[in-house]
């Protein structure tokens, strides 16, 4: 229906949304892991991202944000290892010609390992995600005056959650 996959719904105005998971992983270093993906059909343009995707039908956004990081980095967190939800997000964007809405759900993680393994990536995933980075922040910080980072307040909000979360959900809506 809109390149974007199915679980991507069109709403009333026949905009596709959807809900998603995502996760701000810190490495033992309090690095954080990020993807760089870009679109399809603007090769040229690049940004940043949290590990996430779509939050299955019957599945709670905690699980969710679980599966996706296993699938994307080969790390498996317990559900109960995540902090959070630390952020509610809802955005508009455009992708691969189509403009779309996302309600995400943020969670912390922290894990040892930084070995990351790819093979459970979809075949979407390897088409638009160019790798992963593990950043420290004021690399990243220095990164999003040149590249998207998304969210956009991801490092100055991961600077305050690198040394734990102080339980407030933060929220940001661009719709």
């Amino acid at each position: 229906m809109t390149g974007l996959g199915a679980d991507w719904v069109p709403d009333a105005r026949g905009i596709p949304r959807r809900r998603a998971a995502r996760v701000v992983l810190f490495d033992p270093s309090g690095r954080v892991l990020l993807a760089l993906g870009h679109d399809r059909h603007r090769p040229g343009r690049h940004w940043w991202f949290t590990i996430g995707g779509g939050v299955e039908a019957g599945e709670a956004p905690r699980e969710a944000a679980c599966r996706e990081l296993r699938e994307e980095t080969g790390i498996r967190i317990a559900l109960d290892a995540l902090e959070g939800p630390v952020l509610h997000r809802r955005a508009v964007f455009d992708f691969s010609e189509v403009t779309a809405r996302q309600e995400e759900w943020f969670f912390l993680a922290r894990t040892r390992s930084t070995v990351l393994d790819r093979s459970g990536w979809t075949a979407d995933e390897r088409d638009v995600v160019d790798g992963q980075r593990w950043w420290d922040l004021a690399e990243l910080a220095s990164e999003a005056e040149r590249t998207e980072v998304f969210p956009r307040e991801l490092p100055s909000l991961a600077r305050g959650w690198r040394a734990g979360w102080d339980g407030r959900l933060v929220e940001i809506s661009e719709f």
